[in-house]
């Protein structure tokens, strides 16, 4: 008879457990009773048994052993981890990180690896950030080797299998521990993970399989951006590496200012200065459009700040061809160094303005009536 603890109850779980519940119920009792996170002298110990258990249960030949025999099916005594006679297993923490990760050996030699994202400036005029712009944009940029096509090894020759890890880009040491069997798995130094060797590395790369290079890049601005967005040119970074593909490229936008038109969302604003004579009589005004001069009616009486709308002159927001409009607002500039004619009928005007009609004193005349009853 023996006096080793039933596997079943070290994990807590049933004969008639999966072979997933098995799995997780190790990893909690594991991650509970491992000894760099707990303390407990006792701790230790019950790692221990709870990596033996699991051990022989996560196994679904040695579980039937076990099943049928016991310990003694198992090979009982032969230390934490050992299974059959002339079988390996990897004990101990190997066998913690095989349930947390997979395990070490579905480790691939390199993994593919995206290029590096490119960002370039490029400037515009208003009317092409208004109406779109297809133009070429020089990038310096990292491209699989002209020569030897991204292989790294000279025209004519090819890589070897490296001897030391026989093409897995890998290598495995094993070492003993008072847990059992630790397994480390790291990139084999002899051919750097890659598996294999290059004897004869191309002239032109020196075998890193890659070059930079000055290209130009066409893109089509659309229509409507401003000031600060950003173009995207998906992959068109610089090379990826081990087979990864290419980053993108991403061309920041300045938006040259205009002389005359200022923008406000989809619409065009335009301040439109008109003198005096105009605002009161009234006229109509050829006015500059980013699609060419249309005529703006401006009415009697016309104060300043009005704002006239020309509809669809605006900036495009649609695949449809939808615009916004073109605003104009008017200014009533106050005139300055006049001459003495223009005086005398400023003059004779503000005369009439004051004196009214007989029933009607007038805007001044009332207003020095205000002050008056103030006083």
């Amino acid at each position: 008879m023996t006096n080793e603890k039933n596997y079943y109850q070290v994990l807590g779980v049933p004969r008639s457990a999966s072979q997933e519940d098995v799995r997780t119920k190790f990893r909690r009792l594991a991650m509970e009773y491992h000894p760099d996170r707990n303390k407990d002298p006792v701790a230790q110990e019950k790692f221990k048994e709870i990596n033996s258990a699991y051990q022989v249960l996560s196994d679904p030949q040695k579980r039937a052993q076990y099943d049928r025999f016991g310990h003694l099916g198992v090979g009982s005594g032969r230390g934490a981890g050992q299974g059959f006679e002339g079988s390996e297993t990897y004990g101990g923490f190997g066998d913690i990180f095989d349930a947390f990760f997979g395990g070490f050996g579905t480790r691939t030699r390199k993994h593919p690896q995206q290029g590096r994202d490119l960002h370039t400036t490029t400037n515009m005029s208003f009317e092409e950030a208004v109406f779109g712009v297809d133009r070429e944009i020089d990038v310096e940029r990292v491209e699989p080797c002209s020569n030897c096509k991204g292989l790294g090894a000279e025209p004519g020759s090819s890589a070897s299998q490296c001897s030391h890890c026989n093409g897995a880009g890998q290598v495995r040491r094993v070492q003993r521990s008072i847990f059992g069997q630790f397994t480390q798995v790291g990139p084999c130094t002899q051919c750097n993970g890659e598996g294999s060797i290059i004897t004869n590395p191309c002239s032109h790369c020196r075998g890193s399989a890659r070059e930079r290079r000055q290209r130009k890049i066409r893109v089509d601005i659309p229509a409507g951006v401003e000031d600060g967005m950003q173009v995207r040119l998906a992959r068109e970074g610089d090379a990826g590496s081990n087979g990864g593909v290419p980053g993108d490229l991403y061309i920041a936008l300045q938006v040259e200012p205009h002389e005359i038109f200022l923008r406000k969302d989809h619409d065009i604003l335009l301040e439109l200065p008109i003198n005096f004579a105009q605002a009161a009589l009234g006229d109509e005004l050829d006015v500059p459009t980013l699609s060419g001069p249309e005529t703006v009616r401006i009415p009697e009486g016309t104060q300043s700040g009005t704002e006239f709308r020309i509809k669809g002159k605006g900036v495009p927001y649609s695949a449809k061809g939808k615009r916004g409009d073109h605003l104009v607002i008017v200014n009533v500039v106050t005139p300055r160094n006049l001459d003495e004619r223009q005086r005398q009928l400023l003059a004779e005007l503000a005369e009439t303005m004051s004196n009214g009609s007989k029933d009607d004193k007038g805007w001044l005349g009332k207003f020095k009536d205000a002050l008056g009853k103030d006083a």
